[in-house]
Order: structure tokens, then C-alpha cells, then sequence
């Protein structure tokens, strides 16, 4: 290392900086798409608006702006549900952890096949049968109105403390490859997918997320064959691979402090992937733009089949990264600044001498972050009209009104979202303290929709009970845990990286290849030290325990005066065996498609009314218009 005529590693990292015009043109191209479909969609929603401002029925604003209608597509629902997942975050964060820590990871795909399950035999039937926009409306009908607002505003804390990182993250990729400032390109990027967001509602998110999904399915396509050809071969890549033991078999051990094992990602990561996809208010307002039960089917099946393909895509770019630096590790140089840079340290190594394909890739993973942005800012503009406005106006919102407390919402946290950025850039530890603190409202959230789906003994306040105890519970652990990694008293084990074959010049980090990280005694285990997978899981089953527990105790509510619309299919066959029943109607002919629609819905109300005598519902009430 010591050769004049090496280069040094800040002149290796310049000469990484390839990102030329072509580049830039793709970049600013893809960006250029998502305003054009925003300004398309904006326009053709206020021309129907114009059309008829004189028969158009009150609330149909809101419903087209956040749900679509209920009227949209199987396949770019399917693709937004990915798109919205799957941040910037994910594709470079799976990347990262395969690299330094192995394939026991990669085992999540049992976790999300029970996310599945869950989310078709609980979850969306009971969503589609209620036609609800916001996810919290349902915790009111089940409990009451305290536990509905204690649920949006865990999601917009939760939210808003999640939007600045991925806005952050994909921001570090680009200057990696390009030089440019951080805070230039996040606030440039983030006032396109605000706009086009504001403009265009649920459908152009939706078919945005579609387009950029495409452009992030392409790049990792790319760099998974070009960078396999490189190294020479999947041959290769496995046998560097598994001589480092990073290709690993599944972790069968019953120890819940250890970081990974098939137990923590089936139980604990399963708990997390349903929290997330099966009452996170950007998910389900995907499903609730379906306009049927079957529709909604097909899309969660597309969703995960997707989801599985895409995630292992991502670690297998993490084992290309090692089988391409396996001899010089640019994270001990300092080649890449940050574990969040080594996908773009591989990216310009393989594809920047080819112009445009760097701006493609770098196009991708900023299309998977403003994917996530877009619909966390459209989820909040339908939580603030549905949860925080409409409970409490005594007079019904007018459509002028609607339309200017959803896109003022947008804009708005979009802003703060914005100069959040400067938060997460300042205070490095944010970042991990803030992705642990998602849990701490997951949890809880997930354990309430338990509640009022499978137990319908459960009543409001012992459900309001048992969510605080989970929160509580969660708080404890997770602060006691970023402690705990502070003092360094829970050492992450990495696997081996060399940098014997680097053929540029640097400086060894102080104390590297040394063991001082490591605690000279043994630690004694607490609560805190469980894996951090099963943080969701234990917010979710306190809650479930605490509050079935107190139900029981107090018996405060009778299951047969529970509305059975409310609970799961079977546990609605359990316990309502005489429920909603199946009825032909005689085909009637109406010149008005509306009053058709308005004819079967009070068949079906009456039907439903007069079998199970639940004439004064909380949420059923015969709809606009004379019933006969």
C-alpha cells in the first residue's frame, strides 16, 4: 500500500463519480413521467368534477381521491402495493444485511407467506365488507371513537418519523454516484412526488408506483446479470460465498436473543410484515380502491408472489457485492462512506462506463423511496379528513372544503417531511432509533384489530387498556435496547471481510481486526436483549393478553350484541351462526345505473335488517334515497 503509484481511496471514489449526461437525462425523465400522469389524472378527476357539479353526490371527492372510486385494477394496485412496500430502504438494506451478516435473513419469505394468510382469511373480509376509507374508522365501530384516534395518531407519529428516511436514504446513493449534495437532490426530488401527488390522488400514485416499479425491477435486473458476468459467473459467486459462510441454512435454535433464527423471522417478522401490510392505512387504502373481495384476493396474491421475487433479488445483490470485493472490503477503506452506499459502490463498478444505466439504477431506488413517500402522504390526507376532521364538524364538509384539507395535508407533511431531513443528516443515531420506534406503535396497533376481529367479548376499555400496557411494554424494551447497543453490551457478529487484494491506497480504521467490540464477560440477559424481530410480536400479544384477560375478568360486552360484520368469517360463523345470508333477487330494470345500485343495496339492508333485527347499527344505515 505503500507504492507512489497507487491511487489513494478518495481519488478511487471520484473516479466512481461517473454519473454523466445520459444519466442525468434518464433521471430527471423518470421524474418528468410521474408529473405528467399526476397533472393527467388531476386534470381528467376535475373535468369529471366540472361535468357534473350539479348531480354529483357529496363525498365523492374524497372517494375518488384516496380510494379511486373504489373502481381500480387488479395489476397496478398489485404493483403500487409492492412499489409502496419496498422503499429505498429495503432494496439497499437487504443488500447491506446479506452482505454483512449472512442469508439467515433471507428465510422472511415464511414470514410473509403467513402475512398472507392472515391478511385473506381476517383481515380483507372484514375491510370489504365495511367500505371504509380509513383503516382507524374501523376500531370506532368496533370499540369507540378514544381508540380510533389513539390508532391514527400512533400511524401519523409512526409515519412521519418513517418519511424522512426514506427520502434520506436514496439521497446518500445518489451523491455516492454523483457528488451532489444531499439536501439539493432530496428537496428537489421530494417537490416533484409532492406535486404529483397533490394533484393526482390515489391514481396517480398508484399508476406512478406502477411505472417506477418497472424502472427498479430493470435496474436490479441489469446489475444482477452484468455484475454476475463480471465476477465470471454464479459459479464463482457461490464458491467465494460460501468459503466466507455467508450461504447459510436456517437457524433453528430456540434462543430469542439471538439476532436471527427461523423462529425470530417466521413468529416475530411475521408479526411485523402484517402489522405492516394488514392495518397500515397505506396498504389497506390499496385494497379498499378494489371494487370487490376477489379483486382484493388477487392483488394480495400478486403482492406477495412480487414481494418474494423482489426481496431475493436484493440478497442476492448482497452476495454479488462480496463475491465482487471479496479480497477488498470498501466499507474497512472507505470507498463507500456508509453500509447504505455499498449498492451504489457496486453499481458504478459495474455499469458506469455505460452511460444512462447508472441514471436508471439510481432512477430505481429513488422510485422505491418516492413510491413509499407518495403513499404515506396520500394515507395522511385520508387518516386527517377521515379520523381528525370529519368526526368532529357539525355540518357535512362541502366538496370544496374536502378537496382543500386533503391536498393541503399532503402538502403540508410533505414539507415537514422535507426538513426532517435535517434531523436524520445531524443526529446519525436517529436513523436506528427511529426504525426501532415503529414497533412501539405497531405492536399495540396490530394487537387492537386481534382484538376486535377474533375476541368479540373484548369491549372498548379493556381493549384500551391492554394497548397501553403494550405500549408501555414496548417503550421499556426498546429504549432499555438502544442503551444497551450504545455501551456496546449487544455485538452484532459480522462475517469475515479482507482487504488484502485493494489496489488503491487508505488508512485502516483504528482498532480494526481487533476484538475490543466484543464484551470481555459474559452479559447477563434481560428482556431487552431479545431480537429485535420479536418486538412487534410482543407489543401485539401484550395487548392481546392484558385485554382479554380484563374482558373476561369484567365481562362487559355480550358477543351477541356485537355486530358480526365486524369480526372475522369464522369467527363469525362461531358465534353467529344466522348471520348475513345469501339472497336471489329478481333482476329489475332501471334507466338510472345508480338507482339499480341504490335498489339491491336496500334489498340487501332490509334482507339483513329484518333477519337479524339490527335496525339501529353503529355503521349500517340505509343509504341516500327512499327505501320501499
Amino acid at each position: 500500500m505503500s507504492s507512489s503509484a497507487k491511487l489513494t481511496v478518495v481519488e478511487v471514489r471520484e473516479s466512481l463519480q461517473r454519473f454523466g449526461l445520459a444519466d442525468y437525462i434518464v433521471f430527471v425523465a423518470s421524474l418528468l413521467i410521474c408529473v405528467v400522469i399526476g397533472v393527467y389524472f388531476g386534470w381528467k378527476d376535475w373535468s369529471v368534477q366540472r361535468k357534473r357539479k350539479q348531480n354529483v353526490r357529496r363525498g365523492s371527492a374524497a372517494l375518488n381521491y384516496l380510494v379511486g372510486g373504489r373502481k381500480m385494477k387488479i395489476f397496478p394496485v398489485a404493483m403500487s402495493l409492492i412499489a409502496s412496500f419496498i422503499s429505498g430502504i429495503a432494496v439497499m438494506g437487504a443488500s447491506t444485511e446479506t452482505y454483512l451478516h449472512g442469508t439467515q435473513f433471507c428465510y422472511v419469505f415464511t414470514a410473509i407467506i403467513l402475512m398472507a394468510v392472515s391478511m385473506n382469511f381476517i383481515f380483507l373480509p372484514v375491510y370489504q365488507g365495511l367500505e371504509i376509507t380509513s383503516a382507524y374508522a374501523y376500531l370506532q365501530l368496533r370499540f369507540d371513537r378514544r381508540i380510533r384516534l389513539l390508532g391514527s395518531g400512533l400511524f401519523t407519529l409512526a409515519t412521519l418519523l418513517h418519511l424522512p428516511i426514506v427520502i434520506y436514504v436514496p439521497a446518500l446513493a445518489f451523491n455516492q454516484v454523483s457528488g451532489v449534495n444531499v439536501h439539493i437532490v432530496s428537496t428537489s426530488v421530494c417537490m416533484v412526488c409532492i406535486f404529483y401527488t397533490l394533484v393526482g390522488g390515489i391514481k396517480a400514485v398508484v399508476w406512478t408506483d406502477v411505472i417506477q416499479m418497472f424502472i427498479m425491477i430493470g435496474a436490479l435486473i441489469l446489475i444482477v446479470i452484468k455484475g454476475t458476468a463480471d465476477i465470471g459467473g454464479l459459479g464463482v459467486l457461490i464458491e467465494r460465498n460460501m468459503a466466507s459462510g455467508r450461504i447459510e441454512a436456517p437457524n433453528f435454535n430456540f434462543d430469542p436473543t439471538e439476532r436471527h433464527t427461523i423462529w425470530a423471522i417466521f413468529i416475530g417478522g411475521g408479526s411485523f410484515w402484517m402489522g405492516k401490510n394488514a392495518i397500515h392505512q397505506m396498504m389497506i387504502q390499496r385494497y379498499l380502491a378494489l371494487p370487490t373481495f376477489r379483486d382484493a384476493q388477487k392483488a394480495l396474491l400478486c403482492f406477495t408472489v412480487g414481494i418474494i421475487l423482489l426481496l431475493m433479488t436484493c440478497f442476492y445483490n448482497g452476495l454479488l457485492i462480496y463475491a465482487t470485493f471479496h479480497d477488498c472490503d470498501p466499507l474497512t477503506t472507505g470507498l463507500a462512506k456508509a453500509k447504505d452506499q455499498l449498492i451504489p459502490v457496486l453499481l458504478m463498478k459495474v455499469l458506469g462506463n455505460y452511460p444512462g444505466l447508472a441514471g436508471l439504477f439510481i432512477s430505481g431506488i429513488f422510485s422505491a423511496s418516492l413510491s413509499s413517500l407518495s403513499t404515506g402522504l396520500n394515507s395522511l390526507s385520508a387518516i386527517v379528513l377521515e379520523d381528525f376532521v370529519k368526526p368532529f364538524v357539525r355540518k357535512p364538509l362541502s366538496e370544496r372544503s374536502t378537496r382543500y384539507i386533503m391536498r393541503g395535508t399532503v402538502l403540508g407533511f410533505g414539507i415537514v417531511a422535507v426538513a426532517l431531513v435535517l434531523v436524520v443528516e445531524k443526529l446519525g443515531t436517529v436513523l436506528q432509533l427511529s426504525m426501532s420506534l415503529v414497533p412501539i406503535s405497531l405492536g399495540p396497533l396490530l394487537g387492537l384489530f386481534l382484538l376486535g376481529m377474533l375476541l368479540p367479548w373484548v369491549d372498548a376499555s379493556s381493549a384500551f387498556g391492554g394497548a397501553l400496557c403494550g405500549l408501555l411494554t414496548m417503550s421499556y424494551i426498546v429504549i432499555r435496547a438502544q442503551i444497551a447497543v450504545a455501551a456496546r453490551e449487544m455485538p452484532i457478529p459480522a462475517k469475515p471481510v479482507s482487504v488484502e487484494g485493494c489496489e488503491y491506497e487508505f488508512e485502516l480504521p483504528p482498532g480494526y481486526n481487533t476484538s475490543t467490540t466484543l464484551p470481555t464477560q459474559p452479559v447477563e440477559k434481560s428482556i431487552h436483549h431479545v431480537s429485535y424481530l420479536y418486538y412487534t410480536f410482543i407489543g401485539a400479544a401484550t395487548t392481546v393478553l392484558i385485554g382479554s384477560i380484563s374482558a373476561a375478568i369484567l365481562r362487559r360486552q355480550q358477543p351477541s350484541k356485537l355486530d358480526p360484520l365486524l369480526v372475522a368469517p369464522f369467527v363469525r360463523k362461531i358465534y353467529f351462526p344466522q348471520s348475513i345470508p345469501r339472497t336471489v333477487v329478481t333482476t329489475h330494470t332501471f334507466d338510472n345505473k345508480e338507482d339499480t345500485a341504490l335498489y339491491l343495496t336496500c334489498l340487501l339492508f332490509n334482507e339483513y335488517a329484518s333477519r337479524r333485527n339490527y335496525v339501529a347499527l353503529t355503521h349500517a344505515q340505509p343509504p341516500t334515497g327512499t327505501c320501499g
